[in-house]
């Protein structure tokens, strides 16, 4: 529920509260006003008549009526005495006049003395009637008995009709007042919550946009919700000023990790250029300390050329990792500083045919086969050249590196728009849980199980490869069983452009 109809909600129900104690005193009032005279006169009809009783000599009792009030009996009063006794009722002239009596009560029920609002019927007419009823009691026997009562009405018809209209007007003028503040009341608290409703569009522009240089309206005076937009203008200021700072140093760190990375190339590969000169010079020192007459080693050049040997091949491979994962690292500095490559049409078949005879000359124990290559043939997709090989190669190297006895096979399939890699090995797989995270930085599959070695970058590289050539990868393995990946590229149709390559999403398969 919204504030402005709680608001109106409020309003309305204070005002719906107000009107009803108000209707309520104006209607006792009002009562009390008008049958206030008819009671007076009740009152002192009361007073001036007066009842004798005694017995005949049938040991019957009679009762008799006097009074002081000359007017008594005159039309608009009705007195009416009932004997309980006998079951005799005297009537005045009136109400003989218009053949009528007034109901009373049985004296089972020990009427009191008091007004009693009741009603009789004139020729079949029911009308209203406020009566003071008077108990008769007399001593018999010595014992206080009530014997009869006395009634003293008047026709209060007109004032009961007079009092509920007033009733039905209080009533329905108070609905309509309620009804009419309550639209009153949402236009004006919509008119006063407008502000909010800015703040809340500003607000949702910035979460749905991420422009922190929106600002709210400042329009109105200067009150709670002036102050709350200021307020809040203020603090995007500062969020956008922070906003920007974060992001400068967040470039400024992709930066020179990207130049670190770059810059670490450079020794890394003089080293090993130097590595491998030394390499040569030694084989040269070690042919001039060899006895051509025996073809025997001299014992210490020879100790010492084991010793330099083992040096120098410990330093070439550690240069050779440490070379790998700058790259590596460098690659995924790129991909987080919005690096684009330059792709354009490349057929696959020739540059298939490249990955499958540098991949026969990679370090490996498991068996290298080539399958079905034929969906490639004629398939031009719109790709980096230097990027597609090193997404190949991370995949084939990474099948070799889990695969020490067995297949690693590539092949290709093809489907609507869409041609795949298929690399596919007979390794250890791991478990289907874990696919979800083998793309994330430095996650190793078998890290607690510590049968292979890495950095656990490659894969990142090769999503981030995929990403930029609008393909997804699929993924099938199990515990024991080996692992197939496929990766999928759009085809670039002779009759589209780069712009209308079918984008692919990432499916993961158990």
């Amino acid at each position: 529920m919204s504030i402005r109809l709680r608001l109106t909600l409020w309003y309305s129900g204070l005002l719906a509260g107000t009107l009803l104690l108000f209707g309520v005193v104006i209607y006792l009032f009002v009562n009390w006003n008008t049958f206030g005279d008819l009671k007076e006169q009740l009152r002192v009809q009361n007073s001036s008549i007066h009842i004798q009783s005694k017995m005949n000599f049938l040991d019957e009792l009679n009762l008799s009526l006097y009074t002081d009030d000359r007017s008594f009996g005159q039309k608009d009063i009705y007195v009416q005495v009932v004997n309980y006794s006998e079951g005799a009722i005297w009537l005045s002239d009136n109400l003989r006049y218009n053949n009528f009596s007034i109901p009373y009560v049985e004296a089972s029920k020990n009427p009191k003395e008091g007004f009693v609002k009741t009603k009789v019927e004139v020729n079949k007419y029911k009308y209203d009637m406020l009566t003071y009823q008077r108990p008769i009691i007399v001593p018999i026997n010595g014992k206080e008995t009530l014997v009869g009562l006395l009634q003293i009405g008047v026709l209060s018809h007109n004032e009961e009709r007079f009092l509920s209209g007033l009733r039905t007007i209080l009533i329905f003028s108070s609905i309509v007042v309620v009804l009419i503040a309550f639209t009153v009341g949402l236009f004006i608290a919509r008119q006063a919550l407008r502000p909010i409703e800015r703040v809340i569009r500003a607000t949702d522009q910035i979460e749905k946009g991420s422009d922190l240089s929106v600002r709210i309206p400042a329009i109105g005076p200067k009150d709670e919700i002036g102050r709350l937009v200021s307020t809040l203008n203020v603090m995007l200021a500062r969020l956008e000023l922070a906003y920007n700072e974060l992001e400068e140093a967040y470039k400024a760190q992709r930066r020179f990790v990207s130049d670190a990375s770059h810059e670490l190339r450079t020794p890394l590969t003089t080293i090993r250029g130097n590595i491998d000169l030394l390499e040569r010079m030694w084989e040269k020192v070690r042919a001039s300390n060899r006895n051509e007459s025996n073809g025997e080693w001299l014992p210490l050049d020879s100790d010492r050329w084991e010793m330099s040997k083992e040096a120098m091949s410990d330093i070439s491979a550690e240069a050779k990792r440490m070379s790998t994962l700058v790259n590596d690292l460098l690659a995924l500095a790129r991909a987080d500083a919005g690096y684009t490559m330059e792709k354009e049409p490349l057929e696959l078949m020739p540059l298939t045919e490249e990955v499958v005879r540098r991949a026969q000359l990679l370090p490996r124990t498991a068996e290298w086969r080539v399958g079905d290559l034929s969906a490639m043939r004629g398939v031009t997709v719109t790709a980096n050249a230097n990027y597609l090989q090193q997404l190949l190669f991370i995949f084939i190297e990474n099948a070799f590196k889990y695969t020490q006895e067995g297949v690693v096979e590539l092949s290709a399939v093809r489907r609507e728009g869409q041609i795949g890699f298929v690399v596919q090995d007979t390794g250890i797989g791991m478990n289907p849980d874990e696919i979800p995270h083998i793309f994330d930085r430095f996650y190793r599959a078998d890290e607690s199980r510590g049968v292979t070695v890495g950095t656990g970058l490659g894969l990142s590289i090769a999503k981030w490869i995929i990403d930029e050539h609008k393909g997804s990868v699929e993924v099938t393995t199990r515990e024991g069983d080996g692992t197939k990946f496929t990766i999928w590229l759009p085809i670039t149709l002779p009759d589209t452009s780069p712009s209308t390559i079918i984008e692919g999403t990432d499916e993961i398969e158990e």
